[in-house]
């Protein structure tokens, strides 16, 4: 199966999705996951989500 759409859903984002994640404070990773933190709705990667999946 051919790869050439792979990441088209975060291509049209600055920086291609990428950034520094607001709660690990990781550099260069994909920022894709909505979560509600203290009160407000940021962009978390991926590990923070299972952290904090794993955590309920």
């Amino acid at each position: 199966m051919s790869k050439a759409h792979r990441g088209k859903g975060i291509a049209d984002q600055p920086d291609g999705g990428r950034g520094i994640c607001p709660v690990c404070k990781r550099g260069g990773v994909k920022l894709m996951y909505e979560q509600e933190i203290e009160g407000q709705k940021t962009k978390i990667c991926k590990m923070c989500k299972a952290t904090i999946a794993n955590k309920k």
